[in-house]
């Protein structure tokens, strides 16, 4: 099942998409899906980034191709870091180009949006507390994360990390397709298999850290090909089995 968070006249509304068309539900998802009787058609709604979540947790090199392509050895634990909530970007919501940065990059990546409160949760019971699967674009400030020598600065501008266009519930990920499109032209691609610690394994891990809240977000890294954007550039991330997130570079500010 498709989970749709958009605008609807005016109003925050969630909704079930099947084959264009949208069932509003009562409430948010997460503690039950209750659709109601009133539908409209995905073409009158404006999609917003389909939860919102506290905390947007991140993984640096979890693809053996992009760690090969970094020259970095692979990781013994996730790499993990934070998005700010003021990062959240709609899908078809313009990427803004921050007067500072002088090398914008894209990273597709697979996000696992949270169903249940998990505090050390065991690799085992992970799926019962993820609510679904949706793409995520990690928006990353290349020359800056260079220049700091640590990635907060870098990923962490608002509109930095637009993810969507909606939440797909049912999904098997151990083996998914995975690419970054840009302007047209496919420059990542990989399948989720490459991936060095899977989505149980993740959740499991930053569930030790901290407590995972109905909602958040868990972006399971980037396979090789990352590189730069210019404004005015279409970037879209497409997944199998998920569907396509599509944003726009913004001019660059003065």
């Amino acid at each position: 099942m498709k989970i749709v968070r958009c605008l609807h006249k005016g109003k925050e509304r969630w909704a079930a998409l099947n084959k264009g068309t949208l069932t509003f539900l009562k409430h948010e998802p997460f503690s039950r899906i209750e659709q109601i009787r009133e539908q409209t058609s995905l073409s009158k709604v404006k999609l917003l980034a389909p939860s919102v979540p506290q905390k947007i947790v991140l993984v640096g090199l979890n693809y053996r191709d992009h760690a090969r392509e970094m020259g970095m050895n692979l990781p013994k634990n996730p790499v993990i870091f934070l998005k700010p909530q003021t990062a959240v970007l709609s899908p078809g919501g313009t990427v803004p180009y921050p007067a500072e940065v002088k090398q914008l990059d894209y990273e597709a990546e697979l996000a696992v949006v949270m169903g249940k409160k998990a505090r050390n949760l065991p690799e085992a019971k992970a799926a019962r507390c993820i609510f679904g699967y949706t793409c995520l674009n990690d928006i990353t400030a290349r020359d800056l994360q260079k220049k700091d020598g640590q990635w907060t600065r870098a990923k962490s501008f608002d509109g930095f990390c637009p993810f969507g266009p909606w939440i797909e519930t049912k999904l098997d990920t151990s083996d998914l397709k995975i690419a970054a499109i840009l302007n047209s032209k496919t420059v990542q691609f990989s399948r989720t298999s490459n991936l060095i610690f899977n989505v149980p394994q993740l959740v499991s891990f930053i569930s030790r850290i901290m407590t995972l809240m109905p909602g958040d977000v868990i972006s399971t890294g980037t396979p090789s090909g990352v590189g730069p954007m210019r404004p005015g550039d279409r970037i879209e991330v497409a997944i199998e089995g998920i569907g396509h997130l599509i944003n726009r570079i913004g001019a660059k500010k003065k």
